[in-house]
């Protein structure tokens, strides 16, 4: 087989490069190691940035996140039993942020590619990348126990922090920076709907919370939680009384509880490889940074990532410019420590740290009363939370 660029993952990045390299008249084929009933089904992120928004609805990816997406102009930051409104779209010049499971925007990329006649192959095992220190890249992978191998000008890795993308870089090509904190959390769907329009970020002296939504219908809630946290120790009853405790404050708001229909534990950890390519491999996505969920950032990186890609793989294929390729991973990652740095410090600011003395703690609500009470400050964090302008590739 042959194609002009081999992506391997069918998340969100993998998918949105197909399209829109798609829509320059660019060939693509995705690899993908899940079928596609899982891969539709992967409860991830669910806050879009403002450009995260107008990049799918400006690409005929916006029919169903106008009809379905919830548009939020704030957030709420709650600290010591007293809840604080972020404006952001006030504070901001007018940006928002959108509610839209990350699962729902897969579904419609992938609806898009196959009805534009996209090469998606689902249950694509054992991929291997080859040859992509020279001219001549190369993926191979089993498809119903065949061997297959696929001929590209170019790959991008789009296949996770644990796809084989990532580990195939040459020994001693890439740095691997992170950091791990020593929190979790425990997050639940539940069919209830949410009680009320906004985020809520609370910071708790048991530990942080996330009031969120995935829909009118669907509550999206998170605890803090011991990183070895064990799911068996967390009945239904006892998740509840904790969200409770933790979000419920003043003016009498109450949560509307209802079923529990998934529970699982996230850890929390920052990592950024650099550089996020080698000769004609690309990475974008979680298989070259990842960061702690507090930002809302995860997706909205990747997406960022895949638009630097695709205007480069553009740039080569109209005009046999090859600058804005070997700029690609400087140009991200210039992006990628910004919003590091965010994710970074919205953790420190809300969770409860276990290493914090009396000095520590005092610090830290130093920190939030600042924030809360102090216009710079609200107008920085709404800046970061709608999402940081598109950088041009090659800027």
């Amino acid at each position: 087989m042959r194609t002009q660029v081999g992506i391997v993952g069918a998340g969100p990045a993998g998918l949105l490069l197909s399209h829109l390299l798609h829509r320059a008249g660019i060939a693509s084929v995705v690899l993908e190691r899940q079928n596609r009933e899982h891969v539709e089904h992967r409860i991830r992120a669910g806050v879009l940035e403002q450009g995260t928004a107008e990049l799918l609805r400006a690409t005929g990816l916006g029919q169903r996140l106008d009809r379905e997406g919830m548009v939020h102009r704030g957030i709420e930051i709650a600290v010591r039993a007293r809840r604080h409104r972020i404006d952001l779209a006030g504070l901001s010049g007018g940006k928002t942020v959108t509610v839209y499971g990350q699962h729902e925007v897969v579904k419609d990329l992938i609806d898009r590619r196959l009805a534009d006649g996209g090469d998606l192959r689902f249950e694509a095992e054992e991929v291997q990348p080859a040859g992509f220190l020279g001219e001549t890249p190369s993926l191979s992978w089993s498809e119903h126990g065949e061997r297959r191998e696929l001929r590209c000008d170019f790959i991008a890795g789009c296949d996770g922090f644990h796809g084989i993308c990532r580990p195939s870089l040459p020994a001693g090509h890439a740095t691997e920076l992170d950091r791990s904190y020593p929190f979790a959390w425990l997050g639940i769907l539940a069919e209830a709907p949410p009680a009320q329009e906004e985020l809520i970020y609370a910071h708790h002296p048991d530990g942080f919370a996330l009031f969120s939504m995935r829909s009118p219908q669907i509550t999206r809630l998170y605890l803090q939680c011991d990183p070895d946290e064990d799911l068996a120790n967390w009945p239904d009853r006892r998740i509840w009384d904790e969200l409770h405790k933790r979000l419920e404050s003043d003016g009498g708001w109450h949560l509307k509880e209802g079923p529990i229909l998934q529970k699982g534990i996230t850890a929390m950890r920052s990592f950024v490889c650099e550089p996020m390519q080698a000769g004609r491999l690309f990475l974008a996505g979680d298989a070259a940074h990842i960061v702690p969920p507090t930002g809302a950032k995860g997706m909205n990186l990747a997406v960022a990532d895949v638009r630097v890609l695709a205007a480069a793989l553009i740039a080569y294929y109209r005009e046999s410019r090859d600058d804005l390729l070997a700029a690609y991973s400087a140009t991200c990652l210039r992006r990628v420590w910004k919003v590091q740095r965010f994710s970074w410090w919205m953790t420190q600011l809300l969770h409860r740290f276990p290493e914090h003395d009396a000095f520590g703690r005092h610090l830290q609500q130093a920190e939030l009363d600042y924030v809360v009470h102090s216009e710079a400050a609200r107008r920085s964090l709404a800046e970061n939370y709608v999402g940081l302008p598109f950088e041009g590739a090659g800027e």
